[in-house]
């Protein structure tokens, strides 16, 4: 038998009390004579051995009550079966797993509501200790300190679901780093109450538990259900213009074991139901949903696709942010024009687009900042500041198109067009015979919406004529080409951006080109690809936001701002790109929280975009660690225990007999309650 407070055996020297009332303190039997023998028969008569025998039962009842009361104090036990047990007298850290897959139910009863309570029970094994620590997700600045076990428990009811999943190396460091700073004669031990869902808890491998402390892991018995989630939503365009049909794609995923059949899909913009679709979702699989809408009105849509699954429904929603025909910025940047304002005349036809011409003397090359397609015509030898700007643009994702001059210098724009990835350029002397053009590909990508279905089949099709003035290597892909096989207009990606590349110019000494019907939808699609692909969605679990924003102050602050939540992350200008850094749970005050939905940016008041954040589909996944496999990942650590479930409400007990052994405690107590009881009944019927 041992103790867990061994100083109260002191408490024994208490027992000299009643041993001294005992010798010191008893009545001596007196003789008294009597006149009248006849009183003899009234007098109850006492010997002195009685007496003797009744002040030695009640001395040992009175030992044995403050005995039992001492050892109490110092709460005996025996020895646990496992040789390694526990120290009650050392830091006991306890994690619990509060993720949104902790949602997840058996037996109408939520994992986080199970982990809770055996949590709540194994308090009850720590009552007396004051070394405890409840570390969740949050992070939070309070999980950072020791606590009693009534504080703790108090601390449990106010647990709730956090948006930021940890792996277990980080649970490890953070309690690392409190048994750090409290270090304790005792040995210390941590708890990790969780699903233990495979793709959130990180690569078991790599924790190594010191050889100094032990690990209970307490997996709840959680088993892979169906569940439903929206793994990414796509546009067919990159953008989308009012009053014609769109269409939006939505990849479903299914992360169990059993397929999802008729799964109703429904699409929301601004509130209103506009579309449903069916789909059946395969076991660990996905499948596609197709929806088409049209929108009136241009600016930001807020959508949002929703489906019924239960019994996770934090995944059932999915938010998106659609920017309604915004307008594709245009900069045509010119040495020798053409004569006919053939760029200029393209684009002013329709309101999509903002065209603004330039003079290469006396361009600002900032204005490329905002640009989407760049045309560059008949500019002789692009050099300086210009080249530079023009390299960046492209490489950042934006569009350049690049019409040569009539006397084209191959030495001026070899080594530019080098840089973007196109080779072997020479130029031509003269002017050539026009000669016509191939009928393009209508099955490539960049004709699929060009040709109308009727004229798709024909091989007759009036074709424009052109007098190349270049021509270079094999780069990328050829659009259009002439009938002799060398390329016309060719498209090559560049980092994010791509460059297409004329062979002759505009003007009609050079062909007919620039008069053709063709060349309005080719430069229309020029300008379409040119839209960098909307961003319709964010995740809470991305590291960084990259938002562009137009005419950005280098001094501004950015702010997010849902209903009355305003969160100021941490964030750099580069360029027009706003780079945000999200908040984790632990860096928000106690007032604020960060839920799945809409967001605006803000700056001074004004709002400079509308932005879709989701919570990260990787709590969606319901795969978990069996207690075999737990097992396998830490073997060979001896310090490290797995549980096989939680669920059987005699956990603590089992665990403190386990470890701890069994507490005989509360049986001394009563053994001192009732020698007490002996000892008033000696007194009271011992006569």
């Amino acid at each position: 038998m041992n103790f867990l407070f061994p100083s109260f055996l002191w408490g024994l020297l208490a027992v000299s009390v009643p041993i001294a009332i005992h010798f010191f303190n008893f009545r001596r039997t007196k003789r008294v004579y009597f006149t009248n023998v006849a009183f003899l028969k009234a007098v109850e008569t006492q010997t002195s051995s009685f007496r003797k025998i009744k002040h030695w039962l009640i001395l040992a009842a009175r030992v044995l009550a403050v005995t039992c009361l001492v050892l109490a104090f110092a709460q005996p036990f025996l020895p646990g079966k496992n040789e390694l047990g526990i120290s009650r007298q050392g830091i006991t850290s306890l994690y619990l797993d509060n993720s949104y897959s902790m949602q997840n139910e058996e037996n109408n009863k939520r994992y986080l509501d199970i982990a809770t309570g055996r949590l709540g029970d194994l308090l009850a094994v720590f009552r007396n200790a004051t070394s405890l620590q409840l570390l969740t997700n949050d992070f939070s600045a309070s999980e950072q300190t020791l606590a009693t076990a009534d504080k703790i428990r108090d601390r449990l009811t106010t647990v709730g679901l956090s948006h930021t999943p940890r792996t277990l190396s980080e649970v490890y460091r953070r309690q690392q780093n409190i048994m750090a700073r409290h270090a304790t004669a005792g040995k210390n031990q941590l708890f990790w109450f969780s699903d233990f869902q495979k793709s959130t808890v990180g690569d078991l491998s790599k924790i190594n538990v010191d050889s100094t402390n032990r690990l209970f892991i307490v997996p709840v018995q959680a088993a892979p259900e169906k569940n439903i989630f929206v793994d990414s939503v796509w546009l067919n365009t990159p953008f989308i213009r009012e009053l014609q049909n769109n269409i939006l794609f939505v990849k479903v995923s299914n992360s169990g074991a059993e397929v999802a059949e008729n799964t109703v899909v429904k699409l929301y913009l601004d509130e209103t139901q506009v579309s449903t679709a069916s789909v059946d979702v395969p076991a660990n699989g996905s499948a596609n949903a197709q929806f088409n809408f049209s929108i009136k009105g241009r600016g930001y849509k807020k959508g949002r696709i929703t489906f019924d699954d239960f019994p996770v429904t934090f995944d059932n929603e999915y938010y998106f942010v659609l920017n309604a025909s915004p307008v594709i910025n245009v900069v045509h940047l010119y040495g020798q024009l053409s004569g006919g304002q053939y760029i200029e005349n393209v684009f002013d036809n329709d309101s999509l687009f903002l065209t603004k011409s330039y003079s290469v003397q006396n361009v600002d090359v900032g204005q490329l900042r905002t640009a989407d397609l760049v045309v560059l015509e008949g500019v002789e030898q692009p050099s300086g500041s210009l080249r530079a700007a023009l390299e960046d643009f492209v490489k950042k994702g934006g569009s350049l198109a690049v019409i040569p001059p009539t006397s084209p210098d191959a030495a001026a724009y070899g080594p530019f067009l080098t840089s973007l990835r196109v080779s072997g350029l020479q130029a031509k002397e003269g002017t050539p015979q026009p000669l016509p053009l191939n009928v393009p590909d209508r099955n490539s990508p960049f004709f699929s919406d060009v040709f109308e279905e009727s004229i798709r089949q024909e091989n007759n099709v009036n074709m424009p004529s052109a007098s190349p003035t270049w021509q270079w290597g094999g780069s990328g892909s050829v659009l259009l080409a002439l009938r002799s096989g060398q390329p016309y207009l060719s498209q090559s990606t560049v980092g994010r951006g791509k460059l297409y590349l004329f062979a002759a110019p505009l003007a009609a000494a050079y062909g007919n080109v620039a008069q053709h019907a063709l060349f309005v939808p080719v430069m229309y699609k020029l300008a379409a690809l040119s839209v960098r692909a909307q961003r319709t969605a964010y995740s809470f679990d991305e590291d960084n936001l990259a938002v562009t924003v137009s005419d950005p102050n280098p001094n501004a602050v950015y702010k997010l701002r849902r209903d009355k939540t305003e969160l100021i992350p941490v964030q750099r200008l580069n360029g027009n790109e706003l780079i945000l850094e999200l908040p984790k749970s632990n860096q928000l005050s106690a007032d604020q929280s960060v839920d799945a939905g809409y967001y605006e940016l803000v700056n001074e008041d004004k709002t400079e975009q509308l932005l879709a954040l989701n919570h990260d589909n990787a709590e969606s996944k319901l795969d978990y660690y069996s207690p075999d496999e737990l097992r396998a990942a830490f073997s060979g650590q001896k310090n490290v225990e797995i549980f096989d479930k939680i669920n059987d409400a005699a956990f603590a007990r089992e665990f403190e007999n386990q470890n701890l052994g069994i507490s005989l405690w509360r049986y001394f107590l009563i053994a001192a309650l009732v020698f007490l009881l002996v000892e008033i009944l000696l007194i009271q019927f011992l006569k």
